[in-house]
């Protein structure tokens, strides 16, 4: 059997399951979801199976794959297994699709191995976590009530992620984040029946790192493979702000601001979201300026 037949898959590295999933037809690309601990199946799209052979992993600390291993760090025990991965399927090459935490994991494999990377998709995400952005983060929190002041529920939501202390099981960490959600949409209180499931079924893990800052903004010139940023208008956390940092930073890169969606935007506008994706088959990485 294939390492790319369809269906669940595993291998081991360094003694760790690292779980994945395969489906669909096309270039191969792998996704690697937030968090992190977040469980990786809200990224699971059938419109990109139609373009790519699409790999989704279960990122260690996650799902069936094996827990995060000693001295686990913020992004690079992640790049490494990512890599493993890649190297696992046995293709030369590979494009990213990296969701918020997932698209610094994706940033700094395409820094550390660019002779691997097709195609990068930096989604909901940021080239920064140094403290200027965590405080616009809870700004932008702060402020989510003012955004909703006809829904009462929205308030709820404000003291929720006030009231959310470091979980100490994984069932806590699941209950805090399904409270909190609404946040991440930009009309979660207009279209609640459609993103309900999500919420429902949303599984999340206790990660605990030494330090949850990276910065890779200097570097980012580096990154010559084709690359789309793709983030909602109103993401609370990886919005417009951190999406032209990364525009700025990578050259020929296309920047595409979903209008009407928050940080979820392949659930909130999927039909922009698999446009921007797909762009990133139809050529060669332009040049500067493009």
């Amino acid at each position: 059997m294939s390492n790319l037949d369809e269906g669940v898959h595993s291998f081991t590295v360094d003694g760790t399951r690292q779980v994945y999933h395969v489906a669909g037809t096309g270039p191969v690309m792998i996704t690697h979801s937030g968090g992190p601990g977040v469980d990786s199946s809200y990224l699971r799209s059938a419109r990109l199976e139609e373009h790519f052979t699409m790999v989704y992993p279960e990122p260690v600390g996650t799902g069936d794959s094996g827990p995060l291993p000693a001295g686990a760090t913020y992004v690079d025990t992640y790049v490494d297994f990512l890599h493993a991965l890649v190297d696992h399927l046995g293709v030369p090459q590979v494009h990213l699709l990296g969701h918020s935490h997932g698209g610094f994991v994706a940033q700094r494999f395409a820094l550390l191995h660019p002779e691997r990377v097709a195609g990068l998709a930096l989604y909901s995400t940021s080239p920064t976590t140094t403290p200027d952005f965590w405080e616009a983060e809870r700004a932008a929190a702060a402020a989510y009530p003012q955004r909703h002041p006809d829904v009462p529920e929205a308030a709820q939501v404000l003291e929720a992620i006030g009231r959310s202390k470091p979980a100490q099981t994984d069932e806590e960490a699941t209950k805090n984040l399904s409270a909190i959600l609404p946040v991440y949409f930009a009309d979660w209180w207009g279209r609640r029946a459609e993103f309900k499931h999500l919420q429902d079924n949303i599984r999340s893990w206790i990660t605990r790192f030494d330090s949850y800052e990276i910065d890779y903004r200097a570097e980012l010139p580096k990154i010559a493979a084709r690359t789309v940023i793709v983030t909602g208008r109103h993401d609370f956390i990886c919005g417009p702000v951190w999406a032209e940092m990364l525009h700025e930073g990578i050259a020929g890169s296309r920047l595409v601001i979903l209008e009407n969606s928050g940080h979820f935007g392949q659930i909130e506008e999927p039909d922009e979201f698999l446009e921007a994706v797909t762009w990133l088959l139809r050529g060669p990485a332009p040049q500067s300026g493009e």
